[in-house]
């Protein structure tokens, strides 16, 4: 075999490997569970209303994802559920924070888009993404019909320790005093039978799609995996939105935060009946 053909053979070889690597395709369930342990003062509740509120907050922070992804880029939505009823003789304010309505990565260009609605606005923010420092285990479990290896890595987050407030009392969370924050342990495990670094939400750069993550206070687990789907979802970059970057929408939204707990307060102290404003970190 002279050189010219081996050239010519060893190119269609490549071209050939990079066509399925383009074409290669999974599409993920992930359901989230966050963990809410609030103290309620019942002496300062209707009859029942405590129990009512840990309820109804058990229920918002069971959500189900998907997660589209391929070699280089990943779609991770939301599913659309109705919001849990609020409880009766009581409104109920929760302060959440982090989430996104789509959130793109690419994994490749080391950069993300999150196409997030906050209070009835849409933003497009756009930044690099981050580097985890995963310390890789040999610790291993089965999720599904998948082995799992375990990885672990730490952070620092801003710690809002669950701040309830009751009927225009004080709240902690407009105060003006330096926030607290906390080191978190962030466990994950991974499969290199699904040889992608995405998954889902912020985690990413393992070597296997991730299929649970636990941060201490959430846990999100991989419930269905389809490979190569017949009608796969397009996996496609969100356009539309106010562009800014990470730091620029924090400081937005910690703006509006206040002002927004501001005019609770205020309209609370003209309501009849109880409320109840719960700020969840994490």
């Amino acid at each position: 075999m002279n050189t010219l053909v081996k050239i010519v053979m060893v190119s269609l070889l490549l071209v050939v490997a990079n066509a399925n690597a383009q074409e290669f395709q999974g599409e993920a369930i992930y359901k989230s569970k966050r963990k809410v342990e609030i103290k309620l003062d019942s002496t300062q509740m209707a009859s029942g209303m405590a129990e009512q509120v840990q309820e109804m907050l058990n229920k918002q922070f069971e959500k189900t994802y998907v997660l589209n992804f391929n070699k280089t880029e990943s779609v991770y939505k939301e599913e659309e559920s109705l919001a849990p009823p609020q409880p009766q003789g009581a409104m109920v304010m929760v302060m959440s924070v982090g989430g996104s309505d789509v959130l793109y990565k690419n994994l490749k260009e080391k950069r993300y888009t999150n196409q997030n609605e906050s209070f009835s606005k849409m933003f497009l923010i756009k930044d690099d993404l981050e580097e985890i420092k995963w310390e890789l285990g040999s610790e291993t479990k089965n999720i599904g019909n998948y082995t799992c290896f375990k990885a672990t890595t730490t952070r620092e987050v801003e710690d809002f320790d669950n701040e309830v407030s009751f009927n225009g009392d004080k709240d902690l969370s407009t105060s003006d005093a330096e926030p607290k924050m906390k080191d978190i342990t962030i466990t994950a495990w991974y499969t290199p039978q699904i040889p992608v670094s995405a998954g889902p939400g912020n985690y990413h750069g393992l070597p296997g799609l991730i299929l649970e993550a636990n941060d201490g206070s959430e846990t999100v687990i991989c419930s269905k995996i389809v490979l190569n789907p017949q009608n796969p979802s397009q996996i496609e970059e969100p356009k539309s939105g106010k562009e800014v970057d990470q730091a620029t929408y924090d400081k937005i939204m910690e703006k509006k935060t206040k002002e927004m707990e501001e005019r609770f307060r205020s309209n609370d102290s003209n309501r009849d009946g109880q409320s109840v404003e719960i700020r969840i970190g994490g």
